[in-house]
């Protein structure tokens, strides 16, 4: 799952649970996965002969299995990217109060952002603006009545709750923000991360800034432009920020813990950034697959299904594994999507049905987004779209799930289906991970389809919501989400056939899915295009 750029947040894994007695259909998964998260492929980076390798094994797979290839006459659609490093040795942040230049340890108390942000130095006043959220569908705007030009704002990453999440997780999105900030003449950003909500230990987001950024060598494509400097700040340093303000960060903790309004206050601090970046060109694939519909008229439409298959690579040793091997995010996501194939080719369903296994999700759902700018099918043609990322199969599956299910009439498909297997739907329980922007379905959604993203889900205080909370910190875009973490392969076959059913049941519907009046997400299809594909036949 992608780290969301603002603030970087990264994810972890458990060994598999084996079964004497497992399902075939629970082993053909596990092979997958085993073949996927194998050390061979030395994490999957984008763009590297690992990744080269799972898209070659993804292709021959679907190719056994029957269904044709998506690209053309290939399985492969060709990405051309651009990968940038920050030079650290070259880098330098400090905070300067009252003529005082105060040097901070880059990964002690802060990092300098790999996903925005240009070589060169910046020096500006400081300025914090709560959330940094402009909503104009909930009458909320942290940047109203402010001054911006020139400044580096402050934000909480985050949102007040009486805003519903999704609506708040999308004017969070590093486009919607940086279009904002664009317009009030804002040169950077810091971005602090409320202790009760982090999801990863600090020097895990310490080293990521290690890694390698990517973004579209086709400038028309990128959306991430126009600001000089981000800044991830430890939270646990983040007084340093505050001092001699109007408010410390602990008071405004305390406000947004309780839900009540953050203040906007200028900070008496001016922030110092240097920045030195290495650009290099990447070549990479999205991997596409195609089950031609057995209806004349249906077949003309498709639903797509979705994983990532890229991880992060080979980085920073962890007791001495430095193979990050991503076996939960996302081998776990695209043996599912393999699987639904499998399930899928003998049961013919009328409308069409197109695997993508999509380069760059952890760079910033580069791949998914290059498909909805370039798809190989007409747009108009795409019905739905159904994300499989790191769905965690660590227990039984009870609950599912669904970020998206209350935006659409993909809503009564799926509760038809779920009840069919037993299986109790719950809503998002932590909507400020804005977990609704943050994998490959997105890319669709603002493009106007109808999209649900889903994962294993719990009740509120059971030992399940512990054993995933202490999967994220101890496996989350860890070397230890590999093969030697337990999963449970029959909870993994039951989510395959879950999916299966509605895919297929979707796919045999007449009507189209369409967005509910009433969301937000309706506008994205209001193109003459997109409307005619939103009516029903």
């Amino acid at each position: 799952m992608f780290r969301h750029p603002l603030p970087l947040v990264l994810l972890v894994l458990l060994p598999a649970m084996a079964s004497a007695t497992a399902s075939p259909e629970a082993e053909r998964w596990w092979g997958h996965v085993r073949v996927l998260a194998d050390d061979a492929l030395e994490g999957r980076e984008t763009g590297s002969e690992g990744y080269r390798k799972a898209a070659t094994y993804v292709a021959e797979q679907l190719s056994a299995m029957g269904i044709k290839p998506g690209a053309g006459d290939d399985y492969a659609q060709a990405v051309e990217l651009v990968s940038r490093r920050l030079v650290d040795a070259s880098s330098r942040l400090a905070l300067v109060r009252g003529g005082r230049r105060m040097p901070l340890v880059i990964g002690r108390d802060a990092i300098i952002a790999s996903y925005l942000g240009e070589s060169g130095q910046v020096d500006a006043p400081l300025v914090f603006v709560g959330h940094g959220l402009s909503i104009p569908e909930a009458g909320h705007d942290d940047f109203a009545g402010l001054d911006l030009q020139g400044k580096v704002v402050v934000i909480l990453y985050g949102g007040p709750d009486h805003i519903p999440g999704a609506l708040r997780a999308h004017h969070s999105s590093l486009e919607e923000r940086i279009k904002v900030l664009r317009k009030a003449g804002v040169v950077g950003v810091v971005v602090l991360w409320n202790p009760k909500n982090e999801e990863l230990p600090w020097a895990r987001i310490a080293t990521s800034r290690l890694e390698p950024a990517m973004s579209f060598a086709d400038p028309s494509l990128v959306e991430n432009q126009g600001l000089k400097v981000g800044v991830i700040f430890n939270s646990r340093h983040a007084e340093k920020l505050f001092a001699g303000a109007r408010h410390s960060f602990k008071e405004v903790l305390a406000m947004a813990d309780a839900n009540r309004p953050l203040p906007r206050f200028e900070l008496p601090t001016r922030l110092e950034a240097r920045a030195e970046w290495k650009e290099s060109p990447v070549k990479s694939a999205n991997v596409v697959g195609v089950l031609p519909g057995s209806d004349a008229t249906l077949a003309k439409e498709y639903v797509v299904l979705t994983a990532h298959l890229d991880h992060i690579g080979v980085g920073v040793p962890v007791k001495g594994d430095a193979i990050y091997n991503g076996a939960m995010d996302n081998a776990t996501g695209v043996a599912a999507v393999l699987e639904m194939a499998r399930t899928l080719q003998a049961l013919k369903p009328k409308r069409s049905v197109l695997f993508l296994l999509v380069t760059g999700e952890e760079k910033g759902l580069l791949g998914a987004r290059y498909f909805a700018a370039r798809p190989t099918v007409p747009l108009s043609s795409i019905v739905a779209n159904f994300n499989m990322d790191m769905f965690l199969p660590l227990f039984p599956l009870r609950h599912l799930l669904a970020l998206g299910q209350e935006e659409s009439s993909l809503k009564a498909p799926l509760q038809q289906v779920a009840t069919a297997h037993g299986v109790t739907l719950v809503p998002d329980p932590e909507p400020n991970r804005m977990l609704f922007i943050r994998s490959d379905q997105y890319a669709f959604i603002r493009k106007g389809v109808p999209a649900l993203f889903f994962k294993f889900g719990h009740a509120p205080g059971s030992p399940e919501e512990r054993t995933m909370k202490a999967w994220h910190t101890r496996h989350y875009h860890a070397p230890s989400d590999d093969l030697r973490q337990p999963m449970d392969r029959e909870a993994a076959a039951k989510f395959v056939r879950l999916l299966s059913d509605l895919t297929l049941t979707v796919a045999n519907t007449p009507e189209r899915p369409r967005w509910h009046d009433n969301s937000f997400f309706r506008r994205f299809a209001s193109t003459p295009v997109e409307e005619a594909r939103q009516r029903v036949p």
